[in-house]
């Protein structure tokens, strides 16, 4: 006796059913976008050849402190601030950042630059009395719109310099401002304005320290 079966029909396509769900998932996953994931900035490389020997007398050793920051700028943010609309407000790119805290980048482009001319120690390094400390406060580091068009990185810091001794003497202190223009309105763009400011804010700290150096040792 032949049995007509009238539910395999239906048993087959529930049990397809599944496996079609499941193969139309895999897909939608494979063509689904990747997670957008942050760019990580810093100040570039900087020198790609080593140092030649310059020709001037070496300057005496430096202390170069820890860079003090507000709690704004303890992290890896890039940040910007919209003068124009609101200044009192930073805010942070969502998908870039910095490799380490502004004060962290800008002191180790420090100990590189002045470390050309002079020995640049650290705090904890033992150093005869006398020796030049530089103590540096970062006030502001920040992609800075003058309007919707018009941007600049924008670096503000206070600047110390003292010798160590019992007690330390303070020779002198300054406020430095520094703005490059960006070319272009977004993340990359204030990277780059950010890290050519950092390094004219350097060439001017540099001068500052020998000009008082000098200045002191000249006064009887």
């Amino acid at each position: 006796m032949h049995l007509q079966l009238p539910f395999l029909p239906s048993l087959r396509r529930s049990v397809a059913l599944p496996s079609a769900l499941l193969l139309g998932a895999l897909l939608c996953a494979c063509a689904a976008p990747p997670a957008s994931r942050s760019v990580v900035y810093d100040f570039g490389p900087g020198a790609t050849q080593p140092v030649m020997s310059n020709r001037m007398a070496p300057l005496p050793p430096l202390v170069l402190a820890d860079v003090e920051a507000p709690a704004a700028l303890e992290g890896n943010a890039v940040l910007y601030r919209l003068a124009y609309a609101d200044a009192q407000q930073l805010r942070p790119y969502a998908q870039a950042r910095w490799t380490m805290p502004p004060g962290q980048l800008l002191r180790q482009r420090l100990r590189e630059q002045l470390g050309q001319r002079r020995p640049v120690l650290l705090p904890a390094d033992a150093v005869a009395p006398g020796t030049l400390v530089l103590r540096l406060e970062l006030e502001e580091f920040s992609h800075y719109f003058e309007s919707a068009q018009n941007s600049s990185g924008l670096v503000r810091v206070r600047a110390t310099l003292s010798r160590t001794g019992l007690p330390a003497r303070t020779l002198a202190q300054t406020s430095l401002v520094v703005q490059k223009v960006a070319t272009r309105g977004d993340a990359a763009g204030g990277v780059q304005a950010l890290a050519q400011a950092s390094d004219a804010l350097i060439a001017q700290l540099d001068a500052w320290v020998q000009q008082v150096a000098s200045a002191e040792s000249t006064t009887p």
